[in-house]
């Protein structure tokens, strides 16, 4: 168990913690393994245990739409690489194609504490020393390094690939084109005009604006501006 240190917490905005690590594809620093890419680093309990299998596994199915957005994944649990290098073996027959994204090996637990991933609810969800394992967290960090998402999901509750990929699809709209966007939207619907834009600019930037309410205007973007 690493030494209790007082870590700043991380939160949107702040420039995600750089690291050198152990993973299944050898040693990286987390840095210069993302270079000029986006990168989801997400963290699961324990290798070999059916939800994160089922996790895994979807994401490797996922991989090259991820890839085509330019975002590149990165996993981590508190299990050894001989552990993970096993279980992805699983998770390919699972999936039915291979897993190619680096799982990090955090045994000591120093990286999941600098991003705050241990659990602190489930008393149970502790290795044979007592030592908690990893929730289900997900970062989402831009080429500048800068966290643009954290989720955090309990032990017992799989996370959704098709909700990671509508997020990073919106944060690349509203990077590329200065638009928000709405409830339940996904690539092809109407995204919002942010409502700091007097009307006067939004109207020469986005012609084909629709206002319904003052604070509430809509414009078309087309799914091929977003997903390449």
């Amino acid at each position: 168990m690493p030494e209790e240190v007082a870590y700043k917490p991380l939160r949107l905005g702040s420039k995600a913690p750089n690291f050198q690590a152990d993973t299944t594809i050898g040693r990286i620093d987390f840095y210069e393994w993302i270079g000029n890419d986006w990168v989801i680093l997400f963290s699961h309990p324990e290798d070999y245990t059916p939800v994160c299998t089922t996790e895994l596994a979807d994401l490797a199915k996922h991989q090259s739409e991820f890839a085509k957005r330019g975002v590149k994944l990165i996993g981590l649990s508190a299990n050894s690489i001989e552990s993970h290098d096993g279980w992805i073996n699983d998770i390919a027959e699972i999936a039915g194609c291979s897993l190619t994204f680096p799982v990090i090996g955090d045994e000591d637990r120093r990286i999941a504490h600098t991003y705050d991933m241990l659990d602190h609810q489930d008393a149970t969800n502790v290795d044979s020393r007592g030592i908690a394992y990893t929730i289900r967290s997900v970062f989402i960090i831009d080429p500048n390094k800068i966290i643009r998402l954290i989720q955090a999901y309990p032990a017992s509750t799989g996370r959704s690939t098709t909700e990671l990929l509508r997020v990073v699809d919106s944060l690349l709209a509203t990077d590329k084109y200065s638009v928000n966007t709405p409830a339940n939207w996904e690539p092809g619907d109407d995204v919002v005009v942010p409502a700091s834009l007097a009307d006067e600019e939004a109207q020469v930037k986005f012609p084909n604006m629709q206002t319904v309410k003052p604070y509430l205007r809509f414009t078309p973007l087309s799914k091929e501006h977003i997903v390449p």
